[in-house]
């Protein structure tokens, strides 16, 4: 049988670790996908150093790879919204199959990409653009298949993981972490996508589709980054038996789907609660199977690598099968995504963390119990401390049963309304993940 031909489109990080993977692992790949996979064409603007490409044709142009009719495969390595965008749909008009790693893609253009995949009988596949080497899609779409999924949860940004944990660890500040995190090339020089959640919202989008069957809504997710963290919130949490992680959850409930990237207390207990550093993990609780925790790599040239090359062989078994008979793109048939709402963040239920800033005045902790009470929002924990010697304030710490968004919203602009509450009041969600 003849090989498969493919074009890979950008031969940066990725791009380079999986040309190299190909190259080095061409005869165990060929004897699980059924036959040869051959890099037939590779669409560079430069050369990479770390992969050697020999003979194979490079051009700059990666509309000549979508075009080239011996081409069976694009791999999309380029990342954005836009060229990527025109580069797949053109790749899909020509009946070509797609592989990419590109989770901003996928959350914000997969519905249409999707739908012009069914209507041409190609295959579009997408392991690598969440959790970088974990195959957390794969499970979620074909190990757990059996299940109804519950909720799921994830730390699946690096950067962030990895400036939470020096922050908790080593007492550094934010800013001082993230400038270590930007010189390691763990962070952007404009490092917004990673610590604001936007980058994490991406991924999280599409595992929610795969879970619980419904449309990729990225415009739907809520998402709040770790700038505003300081060490006093996280030595506060762990004082408090709880570790902060920047954490995507979605969550079925009756009302709708919960679908958010925030901050959150988890106990330190959990295993999830020791991840750390750079890397990634994502926990299922499915009906069934009850909870599964998946740990490894969230990005890197070959963790990367190794998602796309799976994905490929996927493609390369499926390609003789009927399109009706294949894997669905979001693990549910097209015409069976279920139209469940998304939860706007006030709908939405969790216990809650907050740090006040108090005047030392007699009755303060008082009137916090009470406008809490009025709410119907009741204290599992409470810590007060001495008063800080340079303002003379008192921090008290408190942590809530689970409550509705809303009602804790309407309970902070009220604590902060007290004339013996100074500044803001900081607001964490606590999530048990059990």
């Amino acid at each position: 049988m003849k090989p498969v031909k493919v074009g890979i489109c950008g031969l940066g990080t990725v791009g380079g670790g999986t040309f190299n993977v190909l190259k080095r692992n061409a005869e165990e790949i060929a004897r699980r996908a059924g036959r040869g996979i051959e890099v037939a064409q590779i669409a560079a603007r430069r050369p990479n150093p770390k992969c050697e490409t020999g003979a194979t044709p490079i051009t700059a142009d990666i509309f000549d790879v979508a075009n080239n009719p011996e081409i069976d495969v694009v791999i999309e390595l380029i990342g954005g919204y836009t060229l990527a965008h025109e580069l797949v749909l053109k790749a899909i008009e020509n009946g070509k199959h797609v592989v990419t790693a590109n989770k901003a893609l996928i959350a914000v253009h997969g519905n249409e990409i999707f739908a012009k995949a069914r209507e041409k009988g190609v295959i579009v596949a997408f392991e690598a653009a969440v959790a970088g080497g974990i195959p957390v899609i794969k499970a979620i779409r074909e190990g757990l298949a059996g299940n109804r999924i519950n909720w799921l949860a994830g730390i699946i940004n690096g950067t962030g993981n990895f400036i939470l944990t020096e922050m908790r660890e080593k007492g550094r500040a934010f800013a001082d972490v993230l400038k270590e995190a930007q010189a390691l090339g763990y962070a952007e020089a404009d490092p917004t996508f990673d610590v604001e959640g936007i980058d994490a919202a991406h991924k999280l989008t599409i595992l929610a589709s795969i879970a619980f069957g419904i449309p990729l809504q990225f415009d739907k997710a809520y998402t709040e980054g770790i700038s505003q963290l300081t060490s006093a919130d996280v030595n506060y949490a762990e004082a408090l038996g709880y570790r902060i992680k920047h954490l995507g959850v979605a969550r079925r409930t009756e009302a709708g789907i919960e679908l958010r990237v925030h901050p959150t207390l988890i106990p330190a207990d959990r295993l999830i609660a020791n991840v750390n550093g750079v890397m990634n993990a994502v926990m299922v609780n499915g009906d069934a199977a009850g909870s599964t925790l998946f740990y490894g790599a969230g990005a890197g040239m070959e963790p990367t690598a190794s998602s796309v090359v799976a994905d490929l062989v996927d493609v390369v078994r499926a390609m003789t099968a009927d399109p009706t008979n294949r894997v669905p793109h979001l693990a549910f048939q097209p015409d069976s995504l279920s139209d469940h709402p998304i939860l706007p963040i006030g709908e939405c239920e969790s216990a809650y963390y907050l740090h006040i800033q108090a005047k030392d005045h007699p009755g303060v902790l008082a009137q916090v119990a009470s406008i809490l009470s009025e709410r119907g929002i009741n204290i599992e924990s409470i810590m007060q401390k001495e008063a800080e010697e340079h303002d003379g304030l008192v921090p008290m710490i408190l942590v809530t049963h689970r409550v509705k968004e809303a009602r804790i919203d309407d309970a902070i602009a009220a604590l902060e309304g007290l004339a013996d509450v100074v500044g803001k009041v900081v607001r964490i969600r606590v999530e048990q993940l059990v």
